[in-house]
């Protein structure tokens, strides 16, 4: 469960971050590709971030040792992946060429949610 929480975080991250990560100089072409092609699955990956945080959110609140920055992160990614299908409102745009304003943010939060995914996969389980 904790390495879907990892690949989770880092994928979500990934999609949270394309108007960032577009803005390479010449890589932002291919990054924009491979966007495109798993961007339809961005739900797919915000109720995986969402269960598998939510379960080790529930697990480390009763049980201990204590609430982790990798679970707070997952359920971030999660509802924001998932804002347009649980508020019904649309998510921001992320068609705009410019990161600005609210896209600006969710786009730095997703390169520390590929941060904490890559920790993640890095930091001993138990």
């Amino acid at each position: 469960m904790a390495l879907l929480l990892d690949l989770a975080n880092i994928v979500g991250g990934f999609l949270l971050a394309l108007p960032l990560l577009r803005a390479i100089p010449r890589a932002g072409g291919e990054i924009g590709r491979v966007a495109g092609r798993v961007a339809p699955f961005g739900w797919v990956v915000g109720v995986v971030a969402l269960v598998t945080a939510g379960y080790h959110l529930i697990v480390h609140l009763t049980s201990g040792p204590h609430v982790f920055h990798f679970e707070v992160v997952g359920i971030g990614v999660g509802l924001a992946l998932l804002w347009d299908r649980l508020t019904g409102r649309p998510a921001p745009r992320e068609d705009t060429p410019d990161a600005t304003g609210p896209r600006l943010l969710l786009a730095i939060f997703g390169i520390i949610a590929i941060i904490v995914g890559v920790q993640g996969l890095f930091t001993p389980d138990g």
